[in-house]
């Protein structure tokens, strides 16, 4: 008789920070929420702008949202930032983006820029420092 293991996913504790990861590319959602939630994070994923505006509306809280700029729909990252900014003043906003100056997502009030491509790493260090006074 052969045994089948079956490999768990522990929950993460209560504490964890809980990050919106916003991206609209597949693969690039995919690995950073799982390396997120690997290291400890709470991680609900959006694909859009749009999506991740519903998500904020529906009530869920976060202490933090990792954006790329360029998605598809109304709302890009500037946008979603401008709506964080606007709805839920003291909520760090991380950007990312291979095509936009850092200039423009800090003076809209991101709390920092990440020029794509970024190591995962970077990733867990900007989110980390952006709710480490939360």
């Amino acid at each position: 008789m052969q045994t089948i293991s079956i490999r768990t996913r522990e929950l993460p504790p209560a504490n964890a920070p809980r990050v919106l990861v916003v991206e609209d590319e597949f693969l690039i959602r995919m690995i950073v929420s799982d390396y997120l939630r690997e290291i400890g994070f709470t991680v609900v994923e959006a694909c859009s702008g749009d999506e991740a505006v519903a998500v904020l509306r529906s009530g869920v809280l976060f202490d933090v949202v990792f954006t790329d700029v360029r998605m598809p729909g109304s709302t890009d990252g500037l946008a979603l930032l401008a709506y964080v900014r606007a709805t839920q003043p003291g909520l760090p906003v991380v950007v990312t983006s291979g095509h936009l100056l850092p200039a423009l997502a800090l003076a809209g009030g991101a709390v920092e820029f990440l020029a794509k491509p970024c190591g995962l790493e970077q990733v867990a260090e900007a989110l980390c420092a952006a709710t480490s006074g939360r």
